[in-house]
């Protein structure tokens, strides 16, 4: 059943949702719609950024760059697999997998006509190793010791047996001679990139960027003449000015794209994820630190109730970060069950009592601590209320904050913070081990900032990620998933399904694909823009 507070939450999603169905947008001039053969997307991204070094078209999803690896979906509920790009075939690796092997396609150029080659491969993974980049991304390649190539071969040789290195494969790559060191942030890529990709950067503004068909890609020239993208980081504008036709889609939460149901010329599509939601616990905290408390929390949270008001049914629970779009990696039986009551009895016997206010405490200490969310995030605010409102059933006291990042980062040993992940889905490794083992050094800081966890589960982690598939690395994952159910180190929440606003438009976009943590215009029915046709 729903708690009021709960209900109450949905009353007012429901609210503004029909308020959004029920404004009328102000007319728009017919030149900012779409052209016949071009789209325009209202994007809630900054523009920019487009470094590979940094992490731009790391998952093999970009219109300006190729990897030696893509994704190729069939089945969109499904994992992706890798199809060849930048490569003429998928990498072959020796007895241990600590030796990767990729042939690289010939005639390919970059858009400024340079050819593409085996330096380039070399420069560009190099360059997110340099610790002068300061890469955001270089911890996802650490088990990379030399990049080196022989002819059109370039070979990848691993500091430790790594079964998941493919993924890692999908990477964008950038012209070794742009490549020239410093900080990844400031590289003229981020505004000026030249990859080999199906679309090249033709304009950018701080509000708007257009990319142009390359007629010259080796893949083919796209159908799709050109793709425009407008900031607008509002949600219900983005929303309003979709509906009133300005543009062909955006990427908005569940609760606006229901609006759009009925909107003629449009549809809500719905992409999965293993994209999670979780409120990490504070280190500081001598409440959280106790694990018997952290299964109580796990307990006393209405993850259905959060999926059907929150999400609109646009997502999964999630009680781990393992999601059921790992197959037989995932264990439906690792659950917490919804039991309020049972969540107050693990508190009374670890000695957390109600006090006269009706919150627990224990040695002088309350059971009240703080969960921070990013403002501009209002599904990441709802599902703090939510959280916040099953808590407060059992006599735990949650106060919630609105905080940039900026601000979370300092105070981050106490706060609890409703974080999101799932970041790289395609490598299980990527989804858990960073998660869930405890922090060494050199991990960042958003990377189970409660530094919580269990030698077991590090052990079964670490042994996992060098283990290649089959039935031994199906068992140490599934490990992971029953060790963490006796020491959690989150109360994870949901897995969200990302929801879209598509201009029907006559295309044949061909199946979406499981999308990673960060989303947006660069995926959802756009993904694979290039391969569009009528």
């Amino acid at each position: 059943m729903v708690s009021r507070p709960t209900l109450a939450l949905a009353g007012l999603l429901t609210a503004a949702a029909l308020a959004l169905s029920a404004c009328t947008a102000p007319s728009v001039p017919p030149a900012a719609a779409a052209t016949q053969d071009g789209i325009v997307l209202a994007d809630g991204s900054d523009l920019g950024g487009y470094n590979p070094i940094n992490g731009y078209g790391e998952l093999g999803v970009s219109p300006l760059y190729d990897g030696l690896l893509a994704l190729h979906s069939t089945n969109p509920d499904a994992l992706p697999t890798f199809a060849p790009a930048l490569a003429t075939a998928l990498p072959t690796h020796n007895a241990d997998f600590t030796e990767w092997t990729v042939p690289l396609r010939s005639g390919v150029t970059f858009h400024d006509g340079t050819p593409f080659d085996a330096a380039d491969v070399i420069a560009t993974y190099e360059a997110v190793l340099d610790p002068a980049s300061a890469s955001e991304i270089a911890s996802a390649f650490e088990m990379i010791s030399t990049v080196t190539a022989t002819g059109d071969r370039v070979t990848f040789t691993l500091k430790y047996p790594y079964a998941d290195f493919p993924a890692r494969l999908l990477l964008a790559i950038a012209p070794s001679e742009k490549l020239t060191g410093g900080p990844a942030s400031e590289s003229s890529l981020n505004r000026e990139p030249i990859g080999t990709g199906p679309y090249q950067l033709t304009e950018l503004t701080a509000d708007k960027a257009v990319f142009t068909a390359n007629a010259d890609y080796w893949g083919g020239a796209p159908q799709v003449a050109s793709l425009t993208t407008v900031h607008l980081p509002d949600d219900n504008t983005r929303a309003l000015r979709v509906k009133a036709g300005e543009f062909d889609g955006t990427s908005i939460p569940p609760t606006l794209a229901s609006a759009f149901t009925d909107a003629p010329g449009f549809r809500v599509v719905s992409a999965k994820s293993a994209d999670w939601r979780g409120v990490s616990l504070p280190a500081d905290s001598a409440f959280t630190r106790d694990p018997q408390v952290r299964i109580a929390l796990n307990l006393a949270v209405d993850r259905q109730a959060m999926l059907d008001t929150v999400l609109m049914g646009h997502g999964t629970l999630a009680h781990t970060p393992v999601s059921a779009v790992y197959g037989e990696v995932f264990d439906p039986s690792a659950v917490f069950a919804h039991d309020p009551d049972g969540a107050k009895a693990l508190l009374d016997r670890a000695g957390w009592t109600p006090g006269a206010d009706g919150v627990r405490a224990k040695g002088g200490e309350r059971a009240a601590f703080t969960v921070a969310y990013n403002p501009s995030d209002t599904v990441r605010r709802d599902l703090a209320t939510a959280f916040a409102a099953d808590l407060k059933a059992i006599g735990v006291e949650v106060t919630l904050e609105a905080l940039g990042w900026d601000k979370i980062e300092p105070r981050i040993g106490d706060l609890g913070i409703l974080l999101g992940g799932g970041d790289k889905p395609y490598s299980i490794d990527t989804q858990v081990h960073a998660a869930l083992h405890t922090p060494m050094a050199g991990t960042s800081v958003w990377d189970n900032p409660g530094r919580f966890g269990t030698p077991a589960l590090d052990a079964a982690l670490n042994q996992a990620r060098r283990t290649a598939d089959g039935p031994t690395r199906t068992a140490l994952y599934r490990a992971v998933q029953a060790e963490y159910l006796t020491d959690p180190s989150y109360v994870m929440l949901v897995f969200v399904d990302h929801t879209y606003v598509v201009r029907d438009g006559g295309w044949q976009r061909g199946p979406l694909t499981i999308e990673p943590h960060a989303h947006g215009v660069a995926w959802g029915p756009w993904w694979n823009l290039a391969a569009w046709t009528r």
